[in-house]
């Protein structure tokens, strides 16, 4: 009996204090709002002072400078060690960096750090940098990493593919858009042209802000035809046969990928390593025979002519077939002088299909 009139008279005094509560709704709303204003201003000061953060300057010109930027989670999580500092300049001139590097070397880091100090500095807090001159950016498009959506039947290139056209289509001048690796997930060729044809399609018709890494190193040429795209790499160097990522951002292109090198600190079996490693060589030496630059091509002679092609003798035929007249009619018409090597290599490849059909 005591025990149900104990809750009866708890429920009345529930709801008494609920009923009056009730009345102050309205200013208990308000004091939570501010409260929360000052708890989270009070976080941003705190974080702030304790790890050196600055103060942003914000311009409507788009212009965008961060001086010895880092990311505070990665900086963080690093502890005792030293993370790597890297400046970032981008403007209207210089809208779009295609970044190159070694796998491991950080240019997903980088990518996101200059994301993150944005939003920071258009949250109202101070960024991860010794100066920073900042935009207000309307958008942030991201596509990073490898993901799939097999529910909905969608593999991880089509994936990949649907988050690039959200970008592309949504997209506007005031925007940032981080593209990572893009058209990694299909054949060679195919994901070259893929990624050429966002860069020059964001480059001539969004004039986003965009940084986009890859490890197609053909793309690198590109500066020459785009004005506004700027090549920069991630810095590495080899000792004793052993790659150092430096984790530092410079200008240019980078040399190679060091893939192996990468593969080689997983520690996969030496024989494996050895063995990628000559298959490279033959893969680099068939490249420098068949990827012909414009600036040193040579017209193909007028007359046939016998050229060894192989390392074996090609026995000359005298009467051709309709299709090999046809190949030898395309080859002349060639103008190699105004192809990219982006353009030789999709020719060559297609004349290759045809010979051996």
């Amino acid at each position: 009996m005591r025990k149900k009139k104990s809750i009866e008279l708890e429920y009345s005094l529930f709801i008494a204090v609920r009923e009056t509560v009730k009345e102050y709704i309205e200013r208990l709303q308000k004091l939570a709002k501010v409260i929360s204003e000052i708890d989270c201003l009070q976080s941003f000061a705190n974080i702030s002072e304790n790890n050196h953060f600055v103060k942003p300057v914000m311009n409507k010109t788009g212009h965008l400078e961060i001086i010895q930027g880092r990311h505070p989670v990665v900086e963080k999580v690093m502890g005792t060690q030293s993370y790597v500092a890297n400046d970032c300049v981008m403007n209207d001139a210089r809208g779009m960096l295609l970044i190159t590097g070694p796998n491991m070397s950080g240019k997903s880091t980088y990518m996101r750090q200059i994301a993150l100090t944005a939003i920071m500095a258009q949250v109202g807090c101070y960024i991860p940098a010794e100066q920073g001159t900042l935009p207000i950016f309307d958008q942030i498009f991201t596509r990073i990493g490898a993901a799939d959506d097999l529910i909905a039947g969608q593999s991880t290139f089509m994936v990949e593919m649907l988050e690039a056209r959200n970008a592309i289509v949504n997209a506007t001048a005031d925007s940032l858009i981080l593209f990572d690796e893009i058209g990694r997930g299909t054949a060679t060729y195919d994901g070259m042209a893929l990624a050429q044809a966002i860069i020059e399609y964001i480059h001539e018709e969004v004039h986003a802000k965009t940084l986009f890494s890859t490890h197609y190193h053909e793309l690198t040429i590109l500066d020459e035809t785009l004005p506004h795209m700027h090549n920069v790499h991630v810095s590495a160097v080899e000792e004793d046969g052993k790659v150092v990522f430096l984790h530092k951002i410079e200008d240019g292109p980078a040399d190679k990928s060091y893939g192996i090198h990468v593969a080689e600190l997983a520690n996969l079996p030496q024989k494996l390593i050895g063995r990628a490693r000559h298959i490279l060589e033959q893969l680099e030496s068939s490249e420098e025979k068949i990827i012909v630059p414009a600036e040193t091509a040579v017209s193909l002679p007028e007359k046939h002519e016998e050229v060894q092609l192989s390392m074996f003798p090609i026995e000359e035929k005298t009467v051709r077939t309709k299709q090999e007249q046809s190949l030898i009619k395309v080859i002349k018409n060639i103008d190699l002088m105004h192809m990219t090597p982006m353009d030789a290599m999709s020719t060559l490849y297609d004349l290759q299909k045809k010979a051996k059909q």
